[in-house]
């Protein structure tokens, strides 16, 4: 009996596991926001605020950092689990601006007390040390700058602090001399930086404290239980899987575990609970930061391939708002995620972006020191030096903005998707036609497979 079954025999809920198999920015947000009509409750399980999803709703553009996509349904829980490191400024200055444009937060947004804080020290050394690497030469790593990388150090460590201290004020200041101590110490040596004081770190965390004692939750437990009522629970990644800690493109990566396999960990319950797990990526490539990516096109110079993906698929970060690097597929790239993350279906999101192209090309493989692969390699410096191997397809002049049947897109569209499914050997179940939350052809349902 599959975990479909062994859901449904159970009174269960079924569960599925959203997450990007690029370098981020592959459009989870929108796919989360129109899957969460057939959930209960979505659980953000890893990341921080570097995370940026764009939703666009009956023409109208959010953009969540932090809180789950999901907030954006009526009704709908809202998890932010254990493997989420939180600015406490950030998350209340969201849930702000959503309560602002008539969204209902603190009723059903709930924070697990084990998440670890990003206190202003973080965002300190996290600056201070790219400035650092940018003016030794090295090269910067291209964080957000917001503190996530360093808020992880502490947890590993040991001395996070946690969302729980912010309900014991003693408790708390001990831990934050402690804490201050040893990022002061690098700031002012090492990093050559500014110190920073005790006193208004504290008074700001225990003003924060009174918003954010209502929300906390034992959120497994929280989870579980609506689980066992037969409710359905949407996992909600962050990133990309090329961008996860142990599996991405080290050391240009995020500080997170971003793969499926995390989702169980992240949000405190049981592996055997993730039923369904659903990979998004774009129909082309695209890269914030530095790190090698073997199929990048130049995105600068007018009339190339490269800048009509940069313009029309409005290539820009939600979070920092930095241009973001382009290329075609690497379906080498994506059998990688494949291979990491157990990916059961595909959604394929902005199609519409090659709508014009007179040709389009495909990354099948790689040629390294003379061999040719046809997975992405491990090493980061293996995959600078991989030259991308190119299969070509006919491109379309009809317009697929919108479309939302299969047998609506362009000829050459379809047989593009077909051959990106065969080269990956997994089913694309979802394709996403435009921004809206409406513009999506649904092959196969993830929650009724």
């Amino acid at each position: 009996m599959n975990t479909a079954n062994v859901a449904a025999a159970s009174g269960r809920g079924r569960n599925v596991v959203v997450v990007g198999t690029q370098w981020g920015d592959e459009g989870k947000g929108k796919v989360v926001d129109w899957l969460t009509d057939d959930a209960a409750a979505v659980v953000r399980f890893q990341g921080g605020h570097n995370a940026g999803h764009t939703l666009v709703i009956n023409g109208k553009k959010t953009a969540l950092q932090l809180i789950p996509s999901g907030i954006m349904r009526p009704g709908v829980a809202c998890f932010i689990g254990n493997g989420v490191v939180v600015d406490p400024t950030h998350l209340l200055s969201e849930i702000e601006r959503l309560e602002a444009i008539g969204v209902e937060v603190r009723s059903r947004l709930f924070l697990s007390e084990s998440c670890p804080l990003i206190l202003p020290f973080h965002v300190e050394v996290d600056r201070a040390r790219e400035a650092l690497r940018e003016s030794s030469g090295v090269g910067k790593i291209g964080t957000t700058g917001k503190g996530i990388g360093p808020a992880y150090e502490d947890k590993v460590a040991r001395r996070a602090l946690r969302v729980q201290d912010l309900k014991h004020p003693d408790r708390f200041a001990t831990k934050l001399r402690e804490l201050l101590a040893v990022h002061n110490h690098a700031l002012t040596g090492y990093l050559k930086g500014t110190p920073l004081e005790f006193q208004p770190i504290f008074d700001q965390a225990m003003k924060m404290a009174e918003q954010i004692k209502p929300l906390m939750a034992d959120v497994g437990v929280r989870i579980d239980a609506l689980n066992q009522a037969g409710g359905s629970i949407l996992f909600e990644g962050a990133q990309g899987t090329l961008l996860d800690i142990d599996h991405g493109t080290y050391p240009y990566v995020t500080s997170s575990n971003c793969v499926a396999g995390n989702a169980a960990a992240g949000a405190g319950v049981g592996p055997d609970r993730l039923h369904y797990i659903l990979g998004i990526t774009k129909a082309y490539t695209t890269r914030v930061g530095s790190g090698p990516f073997p199929t990048e096109l130049d995105i600068l110079a007018e009339g190339t391939v490269g800048h009509h993906l940069s313009v029309v698929g409005q290539e820009r970060g939600t979070v920092t708002g930095r241009a973001r690097r382009c290329g075609w597929l690497d379906a080498a790239a994506l059998k990688r995620s494949m291979l990491i993350n157990g990916i059961s279906g595909l959604c394929i999101t902005k199609l519409d972006v090659l709508d014009g192209l007179k040709e389009i090309n495909i990354g099948v493989g790689y040629r390294l020191r003379g061999e040719l692969i046809d997975i992405l390699p491990l090493d980061a410096d293996d995959i600078v030096l991989c030259e991308p191997v190119y299969e070509t397809f006919a491109g379309w002049s009809d317009s697929s903005v919108g479309v939302t049947s299969w047998d609506a897109l362009p000829l050459n569209a379809r047989r593009y998707l077909e051959r990106v499914q065969q080269i990956i050997g997994v089913p694309i179940a979802m394709v996403s036609t435009g921004p809206d939350r409406d513009h999506t052809i649904l092959l196969r349902h993830p929650y009724k497979a």
